[in-house]
């Protein structure tokens, strides 16, 4: 399902196992080192995390999604992060972007798009992009010969549109992003041109924009007096212009208090799910309940 198009920020959702090389995806994407990346057996972060920046005239959000899918993880740490990561990308991701190294293709990444399609919807899957990092690694091979050799890595790329992308962390040069990014514009308007929504999306979006509300009421004689403040030092359009940028930052800032309110996973989950703490995890209880756990164990993640 199509969101109302919204061109200000492309939102990208991290997805796969540890190790497959997504931090330093999003370091790539962005342009500077926002996620932290180095050789590990384990995953480095232990929460979705948001980071904003752009290439050009593109303003990106990159999602970083560390162990959502990790084996290691119980059912409850699991749907705790789905919420986070659901909320850090609402109203709706423009792409899923799968990363996967570039070697073996194991049985935990064919359950990808599965997973996805279970907690985040049917058509979420057509907003699924893969992105193979360690390019580097490709050694003359083309990408199209190297998916030709395994007949489930050729199945599992059409589950995504046959759209996929490679990264060599080596290449400094940004046109590997630039060109990602073309991809996945095409793959959005081809989408209806806007990013993927759903019930439970619209459903947190709602809760964050009233929460976003309230932090503002809350802050009304701090942020009125920032603006007043202006007025001893601009006067005519530049006031005007100095005031609009500093409503918008109050409301970013209040945004982001609003995406970040601390959530905490109930103890019931599969069939009922236990309700979650605030406002924003109320509005999941009832859309993440049965769907969170049959998902998870569909897809062995226990």
């Amino acid at each position: 399902m199509a969101g109302n198009k919204q061109t200000e920020e492309m939102r990208i959702v991290l997805v796969g196992k540890t190790g497959a090389g997504k931090s330093a995806a999003g370091n790539i994407i962005l342009g500077f080192d926002a996620f932290e990346s180095k050789f590990s057996s384990k995953s480095l972060t232990s929460e979705c995390k948001k980071v904003t920046g752009g290439l050009d005239d593109q303003r990106v959000a990159v999602i970083d999604t560390p162990g959502l899918f990790d084996t290691t993880y119980s059912k409850e740490m699991i749907t705790k992060k789905i919420v986070h990561c659901i909320k850090l990308s609402s109203p709706g991701p423009h792409v899923f972007l799968i990363v996967i190294k570039l070697g073996r293709f194991t049985e935990e990444e064919q359950k990808t798009v599965q997973m996805i399609q279970k907690i985040f919807g049917e058509a979420a899957s057509k907003y699924t992009m893969v992105l193979f990092t360690h390019g580097d690694n490709l050694e003359g091979v083309t990408i199209n010969d190297f998916i030709d050799e395994s007949e489930d890595l050729k199945n599992f790329v059409v589950q995504c549109n046959n759209q996929y992308h490679v990264f060599n962390k080596k290449d400094k040069d940004r046109s590997q992003v630039g060109e990602l990014l073309k991809k996945i514009n095409s793959m959005v308007e081809k989408n209806g041109g806007s990013f993927y929504t759903s019930e439970m999306f619209q459903e947190v979006e709602r809760a964050i924009e009233e929460e976003k509300e309230r932090i503002l009421r809350e802050n009304e004689e701090k942020n009125r007096k920032e603006r007043e403040d202006l007025k001893k030092q601009w006067e005519g359009e530049r006031l005007k212009e100095e005031q609009e940028k500093l409503m918008k930052e109050q409301e970013r800032k209040a945004r982001e208090s609003a995406e970040n309110v601390n959530v905490r996973a109930g103890a019931e989950l599969g069939a009922k799910l236990g309700s979650f703490a605030g406002p924003i995890g109320a509005a999941l209880g009832a859309a993440l309940g049965a769907g969170v756990g049959a998902a998870i164990d569909a897809c062995s993640l226990q």
